[in-house]
């Protein structure tokens, strides 16, 4: 997988399987713009990491949630390393609660975030990107959540319900200008969202993994790094890295 020259956005890299992402990318050549919107100093360490290897990065704070801020995250890849190739939506919350819990502001801050982040980032980069005229790859993150619902998630399972849709939909869109839009759904990953799990809690559910195990971060950005380079007859797919979870 060979991703020399070509400039990589990956949103909520600071951390998790967004870290793991620009990792990976950066790995397999890509310049990388590493989005946070909170911890400068986890950013910047997934910056000097790839720099460290040889890569180049560059740190730019960014609440996907905001049309004008992604707009900013577009321009600073372009100002940077003159180009976009390849725009990573991995950037997301969670604000778990029963329906008949959920605050109003627990429903909107995983949808501004999760859903319309997905739109922001992709409205922003679609000008540039199609100016270039030279191909793409979006790749957006979603979750099994998205594929078949979770109790207490009716939020973040909405979310990312919706990014399939529209997943399908912009591939659709943008086929015809050799733009690929993938999206990645992963089970349960040893992130710090699943660390909040209890004992009982993730026996349950090893017991619905047929690998036996939790994913890890790099599970899914290899699937990631794979859609961003070599799979160039791909489009409109949503892959599960769930470890069997989801059959």
């Amino acid at each position: 997988m060979d991703l020399t020259g070509k400039c990589a956005i990956v949103t909520g890299a600071s951390r998790g399987i967004g870290r793991s992402c620009a990792l990976s990318l950066a790995g397999a050549g890509a310049s990388v713009v590493v989005n946070y919107s909170q911890n400068k100093a986890a950013a910047e360490e997934v910056k000097k990491t790839i720099e460290e290897s040889g890569g180049s990065a560059v740190i730019f704070k960014a609440d996907v949630s905001l049309y004008n801020e992604c707009e900013g995250l577009i321009k600073c890849a372009i100002d940077h390393f003159k180009r976009i190739d390849i725009l990573i939506n991995n950037a997301g919350v969670t604000r778990d609660n029963l329906l008949a819990r959920m605050k109003v502001e627990e429903w909107q801050e995983v949808i501004d975030v999760n859903l319309n982040g997905v739109y922001n980032c992709c409205k922003a980069v679609l000008r540039p990107l199609l100016k270039q005229k030279s191909g793409g790859r979006i790749i957006n993150v979603a979750s099994v959540a998205g594929l078949h619902g979770n109790i207490g998630q009716a939020n973040y399972a909405a979310a990312k319900g919706g990014i399939i849709a529209f997943t399908k939909t912009m591939a659709k869109e943008l086929g015809s200008r050799n733009i690929t839009v993938n999206a990645v759904a992963p089970g349960f990953i040893e992130t710090e969202m699943t660390d909040e799990l209890s004992t009982a809690v993730r026996e349950k559910i090893m017991e619905r993994v047929a690998l036996k195990r939790f994913g890890k971060p790099d599970d899914v950005a290899e699937v990631v790094t794979f859609l961003a380079s070599s799979a160039n007859y791909v489009t409109g797919q949503v892959i599960a890295v769930d470890g069997n979870l989801s059959m």
